[in-house]
């Protein structure tokens, strides 16, 4: 049994031990020293409880109690010289026990075994935490450093309407979500609404990163999938023509979307006029880093990937044929250009059928769209799929954002035929591990997600989905 010592004085001191008394265990034993009646009036100690009445300033009174072997001490008194009499007088008797302190007068005492309690702070940070779009942070939980933060999600956050497991969680977790009063705990295929407080532990300064994520209602992505954009770039098996390509619609997409740096990585370089100018292009907003001494992409990618905080690869069809692995396994977007130029591209092209993974990621179709001006058409090439509901969910989707959307119901003839001869599309695509395989047996899937390459000559999105 744990034996703490409580010195009282005060309205506070009394708020206090009301609380311990409701939380106390029968595993610790309490002995209060207080000097006025009202610090204990109407409270109903419990047995584990010792209340004595005397100034805890007189050494003489004070012997009486200091003949226990306490655990620690804490003192919560009005006055400052109660304070420090208090506390000097049981150093007197144990240099070494714990001591927990309210300050009320910005103490300065050089004690390795005090802990001060500044109760204008904690009334503080309190109060910050009623201000509307600040972060709540858990102050008496773990490090109390800000690694545990409870957010509430607005109505147009592009984590509204999203599974938990398919949001990356760098350096970070989703640990559990409150709605209606009601606790959940987070499980991958728990959906987030709009207006859900979400429990999030990591990192601190992941988190301050993540609540900015959350509550910024449009414009975000690539967050939350991370901050930056990521082009890839292999001078020796890349010919000009493939180089500029990327050059051209990394710089664009970093311009129109929320990145806040491009990342160009160059291995196997040859010094020509077009290598100076990718070195040419090093701002505050883009860095060129040059490897002369990785020849694959599998040896960096990853690496960069995970270390630089990238949200979004942006890659050109024979790379993403050659290194598909590497792509899927980065779970990171990966863009995917067409054969002609970005301006030129006017929407975003969905596909419903026999899937509702597209679902997870339709608050990013709508963030991405949105930056970029396209208009988006949702494809319900099957009614009698086994989500009819999905149409609708993107018609609410699009209401968030403010967005029109384009329902186009076609059960007779498949749209991909159309669409091949048409070039100013971006398709949205979820990233399965069975892309990996051989193409013969999607060729004979009912979802047109999984016929993807029957459009790879097209701008192309691949967003990653966990099997």
């Amino acid at each position: 049994m744990k034996k703490v010592l409580i010195i009282a004085d005060g309205i506070l001191a009394k708020y206090f031990l009301e609380r311990v008394v409701s939380v106390s265990s029968d595993s610790n034993e309490y002995t209060i020293v207080h000097y006025k009646k009202k610090t204990i009036e109407d409270i109903s100690f419990p047995e584990n409880f010792k209340v004595y009445s005397f100034d805890p300033t007189s050494l003489e009174k004070m012997t009486t109690v200091m003949g226990k072997d306490y655990y620690q001490v804490m003192i919560a008194v009005r006055k400052k010289v109660d304070a420090l009499g208090s506390y000097k007088i049981i150093r007197q008797f144990n240099k070494k026990i714990p001591i927990y302190l309210v300050d009320r007068w910005n103490l300065e005492i050089e004690d390795k075994y005090l802990k001060t309690v500044i109760s204008r702070e904690i009334v503080a940070f309190r109060l910050a935490d009623f201000i509307p779009n600040t972060p709540i942070f858990a102050q008496n939980v773990g490090l109390g450093i800000g690694e545990v933060m409870d957010v509430q999600v607005p109505v147009g956050s592009s984590y509204v309407y999203r599974h938990i497991g398919g949001i990356e969680q760098k350096k970070w977790h989703i640990a559990a979500l409150y709605r209606n009063n009601t606790l959940l705990l987070a499980r991958p295929n728990l959906m987030i609404q709009p207006n859900d407080n979400l429990l999030i532990v990591g990192e601190p300064d992941v988190l301050q990163d993540v609540y900015k994520s959350i509550k910024r209602e449009l414009g975000q992505f690539p967050q939350p999938f991370g901050s930056n954009i990521y082009c890839f770039i292999d001078m020796k098996n890349m010919n000009d023509i493939r180089i500029e390509a990327l050059l051209s619609n990394a710089l664009n997409l970093h311009k129109k979307l929320n990145s806040k740096k491009l990342y160009f990585k160059v291995i196997n370089p040859t010094y020509s006029s077009l290598f100076n100018d990718i070195k040419d292009l090093f701002s505050d907003d883009i860095d060129v880093t040059v490897d002369y001494y990785n020849f694959s992409p599998e040896d960096i990618y990853i690496n960069d990937v995970n270390q630089l905080n990238i949200g979004l690869c942006i890659v050109d069809n024979k790379f993403f044929k050659a290194n598909i692995k590497t792509l899927f396994n980065s779970q990171t977007p990966i863009f995917k250009i067409g054969n002609i130029g970005f301006e030129d591209v006017k929407r975003g092209i969905v596909f419903g059928g026999n899937t509702d993974d597209i679902e997870k990621h339709s608050s990013v179709i709508f963030d991405l769209s949105s930056q970029l001006g396209l208009k988006v058409q949702f494809y319900d090439f099957d009614p009698e799929a086994e989500n009819p509901e999905l149409a609708e969910h993107f018609e609410n989707i699009a209401k968030i954002y403010g967005k029109q959307i384009e329902i186009i119901k076609n059960s007779d003839k498949n749209p991909l035929f159309g669409l091949q001869k048409e070039n100013d599309i971006v398709q949205f695509v979820p990233f399965y591990e069975s892309f990996l395989k051989s193409k013969i047996v999607s060729i004979f899937s009912e979802d047109l997600n999984r016929v993807y390459f029957l459009l790879n000559d097209k701008y192309q999105l691949f967003l990653p989905i966990l099997e």
